[in-house]
Order: structure tokens, then sequence, then C-alpha cells
């Protein structure tokens, strides 16, 4: 009879002891990362979001081992939007990033919303998909109600990025925003090159910003399509 109650005691103690180490194994499947960054200027396709002022930016992302992952990313912004001056964007976002087998490329499937709290009928919707290789990346985006107009928009970005000597990484990327005629006739452009580097546990980016006519055009603000040159300071959490 003991060795009965002992064999009984013994398998529920293996079960608990299975069951826990199930429980850490698909906690063990989750990771999540936060940063925080402090910027010159926050740049969005071409113009300034912050009237040429500095923005503090943060994020937080949950990821599975699976390659699901979503998160939320917000900063200031001061422009208007219609009638309504916003303060805050928020974006929240969810996907699915994995390699493509054995052939060195890597895809990234999801969708974003732009949320302006304190406005009204600005948010909207934009599906995305990328794909990257050795130094070189394409993402496009696309929504049926670009910019909140119900019209449609596509924004194409090309990327590279390559590893200089002393732990600097050097980042260019190309960009056209092709919006529904009623919005605007011509395709945006933008392009931007910078350097980063990581400095004491910090993360240092100094890129510059170049606007192209058309889409200086469209924004019709001078101000915040001028070229220039952006330093982010950001830490990740």
């Amino acid at each position: 009879m003991k060795m009965n109650k002992l064999a009984a005691l013994l398998a529920a103690s293996t079960m608990v002891a299975a069951s826990t180490a199930m429980a850490d194994d698909h906690a063990s499947a989750f990771t999540t990362s936060a940063s925080v960054a402090l910027s010159t200027d926050y740049m969005w396709r071409g113009a300034s979001q912050t009237d040429s002022e500095p923005a503090i930016s943060g994020s937080f992302d949950l990821g599975h081992a699976s390659g699901l992952y979503a998160g939320v990313w917000a900063s200031n912004i001061d422009y208007m939007i219609g009638t309504d001056q916003a303060h805050i964007e928020l974006n929240y976002y969810a996907g699915f990033a994995n390699d493509i087998g054995d052939t060195g490329i890597s895809y990234d499937v999801g969708a974003l919303r732009y949320a302006f709290p304190g406005t009204d009928g600005a948010d909207w919707n934009e599906a995305y998909i990328g794909l990257s290789y050795s130094m070189f990346s394409l993402k496009v985006s696309h929504s049926g109600d670009a910019l909140a107009t119900s019209e449609s928009g596509t924004h194409y970005l090309l990327g590279f990025n390559h590893d200089l000597p002393m732990d600097i990484g050097f980042h260019a990327n190309y960009a056209f925003y092709d919006l529904d005629d009623d919005i605007n006739d011509d395709t945006l452009e933008d392009y931007n090159l910078g350097i980063t580097k990581n400095l004491a546990g910090f993360d240092f980016d100094l890129t510059y910003y170049k606007t192209l006519s058309d889409a200086e055009d469209f924004v019709g603000n001078d101000s915040l399509t001028d070229d220039r040159v952006v330093l982010t300071v950001s830490k990740s959490l």
C-alpha cells in the first residue's frame, strides 16, 4: 500500500513538473521589447511631422517564436488635420515575419493603423509586405483610405544597408508614393542617407533627408520639406 502511495506521489510530482515545463516553454516562446528615442525632427515620407521641431517617440513590441508579432509606436507631432490640431500619433501594428527556407530571403507581412487622438476622422489603415536579401530590402505599403481621404495610395520603399569599419552602419533609402489622382497627380519621391553607431548602450543615427519637387508641391510648405539632417538617439529597453 505504501508503495502504491509512493508511486502515486511520484506520478503526481512528475505531472506537475511536466506541466510547469510546458508552461515555461510556452512562456519562453514569447519575447517583449521596448525602445525610446529622441530626434531633432520626425520625418515621414518626405515631410516633417513636428513642424521641424524635436520629437520623442517610444515603442513596445510582443513577438512569438513562430514569427507573429504585434506592437505600438507613439510620437509627438504638430500639424493640422482638417480643422483639428494633431499633437500625438499612435501606430498600432501586427504581422508575421520569417525566412524563406535557406534562400537568405526574409519577408514581413502585416497591417498598421495610424491613429491621431483628439482629431475627427483622421485615422486610417495600411497593409504592407516587405522582402529583404543580404544588404537590400523592398517594402510595399497600400491603403484604400490613404491619408484618410477614402482614396487609394501605394508607397514603395527601397533600402540598402551596409556595415562600415569601426562598427558603423550605413543606410540609404529611396521611396515614392503613388497616390490616386484625386489626391495628387504626381508621384511623390524622397530619399535619405545615414549612418548609425552604438555608443555606451545608446544607438546614434545621423541621416540626411531630401524631398523631391513633386512632394514639396504636394505638402505646400517648403519649411516642412527642406533638405535637413536629423540626429536620433535611441535606447532599447
